[in-house]
C-alpha cells in the first residue's frame, strides 16, 4: 500500500512514511492509493471475531509491509485490550460506547495505535522524535497517555486555555516526563494551524524530527474504522442503519466511511456537530465556508475548520451528490444539548455526554419508522461534570478514577498563538 497528499502535489510515499512525516509538504493530508474490499464472506467470518481479529482485517492491507502481520497483531492485541459495547437505550436506538479505555474517550483507540507504530518505527531511527499534537479536549490525554514513557519520543501538546474541561485538562497537563503540554492563548483552530505551519516549515521539521498525533496522522485516523466494522458484527441488517457521529475534525466519521468503504454493510451517516456546523452547512449549499469558532458545551467539537474534510471528499470521489446522498448533517445549540442530556436521562435512564447526546438529539430527529439508529458515545460523561450537572440539575457522582486524577498537579506553558512561540518552546 501507498499513500499520496490529497493535494496531489507530494511525492507517493509507504505507511511508515506517511506515518513519520504526518502531514505532505503540500499541506495535504496522506490518503491510501487504494481501498482494500474484503468479500462478503470474509465479512459475515468476522461476526464471530474479536475485536483485535477485525482490527488486525482492516488493518493489514494498509500496513503490511512496513509492519509485519506478528507486528501489527501485538499492536492491536494491545491497543484493543477494553470493551467496546453496544447499548440499547431505547427502542431502535443504540450507543456505542467508546469510553472504555484508559483516558475514557473515542480518541484512546487511535491514539495507542499510533503510539505503537511509532515505537516501532523509532527502533530504526538513532534520533528523538518531537510529537506535535492540538486537542480541542480528549485527544491530548489520549496522546499523553498513549505516549507516556516512550523511548525516543517527546510529546508537545497544544490546547486552548480555558476551552477544555478541567478533566480534560487535568488528563493532559499532569503527567510530566516526556509529555510537555503549551496553553495557548487561542481557540482550537489556532492550535491547529500552529501544528501545520510547524510541519510545513522544513528547516524545524528537520531539526525536531516532527511527527503529529492528531487525526491528520494516518495511523491515527485509519484506526477508528475497527469499531465501526464490530458495530456490523453486532447488530443484524446494519445496511438499514442511520449511524449519528458527533463531529469536530472529522476524523471519526470519515474512518467510518473508510470502513463501509472496505465492504462493510452500513447504513448511512448522519454528521453531527454543535453550533459550530460548516459541514452541515456544506451538505445543504455544497458551499464550504468556515467561520469564528464559536465557544459550546460540547467543546472538543468546537472546530470551524476541520482538518480531515479533505478526505471526506475523497473518500466520495470530489462528487457532492455522491456524499450529500449518503451523509445527512445535524447541528444542536448549547440550550438543545443540556436539554437532550436530561430528557434522555430521565425517559430511559441514560447519561449522555454533551458531544454524544448531540448524536442522540440527531437520531431522535432524522429516524425513520423501522429503522435502526446508532449514535457514538464518545467520551464518559464525567469529563465534563459541570454542563452534567447543569443539564441534570443535581450533583453528579463521581467515579474513583477522578479524585485521583484531580489531585494531581497541573504542569503547563503558556504561550500566544503565533509560530514563533511554539518554535521557542520546542
Amino acid at each position: 500500500m501507498k499513500y499520496f497528499s490529497t493535494n496531489r502535489k507530494s511525492p507517493i510515499v509507504s505507511f511508515k512514511e506517511a506515518v513519520i512525516n504526518s502531514l505532505p509538504d503540500d499541506n495535504g493530508l496522506y490518503f491510501p492509493d487504494h481501498i482494500p474490499v474484503l468479500d462478503v464472506k470474509k465479512i459475515a467470518e468476522l461476526r464471530n471475531a474479536t475485536l483485535p481479529e477485525i482490527g488486525f482485517e482492516i488493518m493489514e492491507p494498509f500496513v503490511v509491509p512496513d509492519l509485519t502481520k506478528d507486528q501489527l497483531q501485538t499492536i492491536l492485541a494491545d491497543t484493543l485490550n477494553f470493551e467496546i459495547p453496544l447499548v440499547e437505550v431505547e427502542k431502535d436506538i443504540f450507543s456505542l460506547e467508546l469510553f472504555h479505555g484508559p483516558t475514557y474517550a473515542f480518541k484512546d483507540v487511535g491514539a495507542r495505535f499510533l503510539a505503537r507504530c511509532l515505537a516501532e518505527f523509532s527502533k530504526d531511527q538513532n534520533r528523538e522524535s518531537t510529537i506535535l499534537v492540538a486537542t480541542s479536549g480528549d485527544t491530548g490525554g489520549a496522546v499523553a497517555n498513549g505516549f507516556y514513557g516512550v523511548e525516543g519520543v517527546r510529546v508537545v501538546i497544544l490546547y486552548p486555555s480555558g476551552k477544555v474541561s478541567e478533566l480534560q485538562e487535568k488528563q493532559l497537563t499532569t503527567l510530566g516526563g516526556n509529555i510537555t503540554a503549551l496553553e495557548v492563548e487561542s481557540d482550537f483552530d489556532d492550535c491547529q494551524r500552529m501544528v501545520k505551519e510547524a510541519f510545513l516549515d522544513k528547516e524545524l521539521n528537520r531539526s525536531f524530527n516532527l511527527t503529529s498525533a492528531n487525526s491528520i496522522n494516518i495511523a491515527r485516523w485509519m484506526p477508528q474504522s475497527i469499531y465501526y466494522a464490530w458495530m456490523c458484527s453486532q447488530m443484524d441488517f446494519p445496511e438499514n442503519s442511520l449511524i449519528a457521529v458527533p463531529s469536530g475534525n472529522y476524523g471519526n466519521v470519515t474512518a467510518g466511511m473508510l470502513a463501509k468503504r472496505m465492504g462493510f454493510p452500513l447504513g448511512k451517516f448522519l454528521v453531527c456537530s454543535n453550533e459550530n456546523d460548516v459541514v452541515p452547512r456544506y451538505l445543504e449549499s455544497c458551499q464550504y465556508s468556515p467561520s469564528k469558532t464559536i465557544p459550546t458545551y460540547a467543546n472538543a467539537m468546537d472546530v470551524s475548520d476541520p482538518s480531515n474534510f479533505p478526505r471526506m471528499q475523497e473518500l466520495y470521489h470530489h462528487s457532492f451528490d455522491s456524499l450529500s446522498n449518503d451523509v445527512q448533517g445535524f447541528s444542536l445549540r448549547d440550550m438543545d444539548i443540556l436539554e437532550t442530556i436530561n430528557r434522555c436521562n430521565e425517559s430511559n435512564n441514560y447519561l449522555l455526554d454533551p458531544h454524544g447526546a448531540i448524536g442522540y438529539a440527531g437520531l431522535k430527529k432524522h429516524l425513520k419508522e423501522g429503522q435502526k439508529g446508532i449514535f457514538l458515545e464518545t467520551a464518559h460523561p464525567i469529563k465534563f461534570k459541570p454542563t452534567m450537572e447543569l443539564a441534570l440539575g443535581k450533583e453528579l457522582e463521581e467515579p474513583v478514577f477522578v479524585e485521583d486524577l484531580m489531585s494531581r498537579e497541573k504542569k503547563s506553558v503558556q504561550v500566544g498563538s503565533t509560530l514563533e512561540g511554539l518554535i521557542e518552546v520546542l
